[in-house]
């Protein structure tokens, strides 16, 4: 799976390298097996985030972004897709994706993060919980899902660890409100990227199953 994730990375146009980080000497090995570059950091991260600050300080990118090493079918044009939304704005320091939401169920699903977005195309706030909240029954609304694909300018994400959690982040373990809640903005960029994450063996044989249907259709 790792290796997946790491061939559709590479495949992205922006990125002039990809990195794997971790503190796990299995996935190092693993890693190595393929030929990918990798940086071991501290087992004592608290986020995702932290790993990727510590990562990135090794590096003088000026650009950093983190791909979750669970997505295996990670579109390289979504990733292009949010680091151009990070390049369009200079006053922007992070930038991440939503996906129009197509399953009803989806948008009470507290495991699905939701997201608004203003006429900037910043983001107004993350929630598990349905935002909008349709009040009257003869309304409509659209709901977007959050794509945790992150995009980083490189002083803000080595200070990102410092910036002090606030009560929304601590209510929602929502890692991405620490930036909102400390007056920084994020650049939230739409795609047709359906995330497929693989956190249960029955995820990874669903992927596993349309991976190699992809690879037929492209063989």
């Amino acid at each position: 799976m790792l290796q997946h994730v790491w061939e559709r990375a590479s495949q992205a146009r922006y990125l002039t390298g990809v990195v794997i980080a971790t503190d796990d000497e299995r996935i190092r090995d693993a890693a190595s097996g393929f030929r990918a570059r990798v940086t071991m950091t501290r087992s004592d991260h608290v986020s995702g985030t932290d790993r990727v600050a510590e990562a990135a300080s090794a590096s003088d990118a000026a650009i950093i972004v983190n791909i979750q090493g669970d997505e295996p079918m990670i579109d390289p044009d979504a990733i292009d897709a949010a680091v151009l939304g990070l390049l369009d704005d200079d006053d922007v320091p992070m930038s991440t994706l939503k996906k129009r939401i197509e399953n009803p169920s989806d948008v009470t699903d507290p495991n699905v993060v939701k997201v608004v977005t203003g006429r900037s195309g910043n983001a107004i706030y993350f929630s598990r919980s349905p935002i909008p909240f349709v009040r009257d029954t003869g309304g409509a609304a659209v709901h977007y899902k959050h794509i945790g694909l992150y995009v980083y300018r490189r002083d803000f994400l080595l200070a990102y660890p410092d910036l002090p959690p606030g009560p929304l982040e601590r209510a929602e373990r929502l890692e991405q409100l620490r930036a909102l809640e400390n007056g920084f903005a994020i650049r939230v960029t739409e795609t047709e990227y359906e995330s497929l994450g693989v956190d249960t063996p029955e995820d990874w044989e669903r992927v596993a199953a349309l991976y190699e249907k992809t690879a037929v259709n492209h063989g």
